[in-house]
């Protein structure tokens, strides 16, 4: 199964120019099984205030880019992650959908939200989806998810066995971070970073860049540069996934304590 991602930096308020430069991409780029492209994808992230994200946020499926995508996935027969902000019930959402060649939709808004996007979007209210294509069982998480265990444990207690983390990470850890989200899960995780920085506001943003797919355990498989820009993927093999022993006595979901995991 191939599965890549697509590291480029989006141009902030000029969705029209983002989009057509991830459908030139789509479009010319290698027949893959899954593409991932970065949070916020259509958009750029260094949002000012819930007006501006408002302005840019679309319903999903219904709204024009995610019609694009729609289309790309069909054209070129491939489930199409993208993060891009979301309108649903009055509400905005820091969203990635999963875009599936059949016209199906999976829809995941980010529950841990990161530094100022607490005054941005809703915190998200759906949980963290697992779905099956060309079987193969696959999860969504977004950007700061990494940091808490939970978010790709509770994917890998649904069976996914490949983790798809669209991101704009800034901090230093969150490559090693899902390293080890893969290895506590055995399973494979493909983190699509931006490149690039902005400044808005009297603010600034240096993003890090370092896209990368990582294996059960632990070992990277593929990362980019800093600012290297454009398509990349890893032939891989799910069922890699699905041998979780550590040991011949040792699993670890099955070693799992529940009921341990508690205040005293």
């Amino acid at each position: 199964m191939k599965v890549g991602f697509l590291q480029f930096a989006p141009e902030f308020g000029n969705k029209a120019a983002n989009l057509e430069r991830i459908r030139r991409w789509v479009l010319e780029g290698p027949s893959l099984d899954v593409l991932v492209l970065p949070e916020l994808a259509t958009t750029g992230y260094l949002f000012l205030s819930p007006e501006e994200v408002a302005q840019e946020a679309e319903p999903i499926p219904e709204g024009p880019s995610s019609q694009l995508f729609l289309d790309l996935a069909r054209q070129r027969n491939l489930t199409l992650v993208v993060g891009l902000a979301e309108r649903a019930d009055h509400r905005v959402y820091n969203s990635a959908a999963a875009y599936l060649p059949d016209g199906t939709t999976v829809v995941y808004r980010k529950v841990h939200l990161f530094w100022n996007e607490k005054d941005l979007f809703a915190p998200g209210d759906l949980g963290f989806p697992a779905w099956t294509f060309r079987n193969a069982r696959f999860g969504l998480m977004i950007c700061f998810d990494w940091y808490f265990p939970e978010a790709a444990r509770s994917l890998a207690l649904q069976g996914a066995e490949i983790l798809l983390h669209p991101a704009n990470l800034v901090l230093p850890w969150g490559q090693t971070g899902m390293q080890y989200r893969a290895l506590e899960n055995r399973v494979f995780a493909v983190t699509a970073n931006r490149t690039g920085e902005e400044r808005r506001g009297g603010q600034h943003l240096k993003y890090t860049g370092g896209s990368q797919i990582v294996a059960p355990n632990g070992d990277v498989l593929l990362r980019v540069g800093r600012e290297t820009e454009g398509i990349f993927f890893v032939d891989l093999d799910p069922t890699a996934a699905r041998d979780k022993q550590i040991t011949p006595k040792n699993h670890p979901l099955e070693d799992l304590r529940p009921d341990q995991y508690r205040l005293p």
